[in-house]
């Protein structure tokens, strides 16, 4: 790995972060439990940390989909890769993610999880990146950093399938 990673957030001020959104989770969901769905695969390091937060009763599911095609830039085209294991009919929802862009994405995929009847879905994600949401109407309830545009890495993102299991939020520098 011969990458130089420039470090953006800190792993101390994501932990910090993390637990601040967890505590503002659990006031919101105060005798409720909440379902989290976690985006695989990237989401995975981010819902992990935050359910070990979370006080109120907690219930998890793994979704993966992908809207990019063979290069970098997102076809528009959403496809289910893994599904849900559970129902979600009464269940007060939380999509957990680990970065928000365009939007898209997240856009098809409310859309489809309204369908099946919850009581509520909310979207928490780690990194937004608000310039560049194409589908405004994607609306996050809980973010714990807004970043400029930029290619990041660790804590669940990758590069080419590396530096997901950095404990800090890093830009790739070319």
């Amino acid at each position: 790995m011969t990458d130089k990673i420039r470090v953006l957030i800190s792993e101390e001020d994501v932990n910090k972060k993390i637990s601040e959104i967890a505590a503002l989770i659990n006031r919101d969901y105060e005798g409720k439990a909440v379902h989290l769905i976690c985006i695989l695969k990237g989401g995975v390091f981010f819902t992990c940390e935050l359910a070990k937060r979370i006080t109120v009763p907690v219930s998890l599911d793994f979704m993966s989909v992908s809207s990019y095609g063979s290069g970098t830039e997102s076809s528009g085209v959403v496809k289910i890769i893994k599904d849900l294991d559970e129902p979600l009919e009464g269940k007060h929802v939380l999509i957990v993610e680990d970065i928000i862009d365009s939007g898209r994405t997240l856009a098809y995929l409310i859309e489809i999880l309204q369908k099946r009847n919850p009581a509520d879905i909310r979207l928490c994600t780690l990194l937004d990146k608000p310039e560049r949401r194409v589908k405004k109407q994607v609306r996050v309830d809980y973010t714990c950093f807004t970043i400029p545009d930029e290619f990041v890495v660790g804590y669940g993102l990758d590069y080419d399938q590396k530096y997901r299991n950095l404990p800090y939020i890093g830009v790739v520098e070319q």
